[in-house]
């Protein structure tokens, strides 16, 4: 049970904050650079499998560890470390091959991988841990 709250609190943080990065930050720098790549709206499929398996990955490499020594602050670190190699995997790889593609893009994203999936971590750390 105690990890079934820790992935629901995890993905409700991440969730939130993201749709605000979204559509305040990275829709409007996006469209404005690859615009013509972008459709009218997003595959919402693709998009919630994406969501899922990385809360189900940042939970392993982030938040059990974390529970379990007893230290949010560690989620916060190895969630932050995660986030810039996930979402830089993505970011970098498409700066390599497309057309478009700026480096402002790349380091907003990548900031805000680390921040996000770090902040997402503790936060389901601190939760679980302050009500067990």
């Amino acid at each position: 049970m105690t990890y079934l709250v820790l992935y629901a609190v995890t993905v409700v943080v991440f969730l939130g904050l993201d749709v605000v990065m979204l559509k305040k930050v990275m829709y409007p720098m996006f469209s404005s650079n690859i615009g013509s790549m972008m459709l009218d709206s997003p595959k919402m499929g693709p998009a919630a499998a994406f969501y899922l398996f990385y809360v189900g990955g940042v939970l392993w490499f982030a938040s059990i560890p974390a529970l379990q020594s007893g230290q949010p602050s560690q989620a916060f670190v190895a969630g932050f470390v995660l986030g810039l190699l996930a979402f830089g995997t993505y970011e970098f790889t498409n700066f390599a091959t497309l057309r478009g593609w700026v480096i402002q893009m790349v380091a907003v994203d990548v900031v805000w991988g680390g921040v996000l999936t770090g902040t997402s971590a503790w936060v389901g750390v601190s939760v679980v841990k302050a009500f067990s």
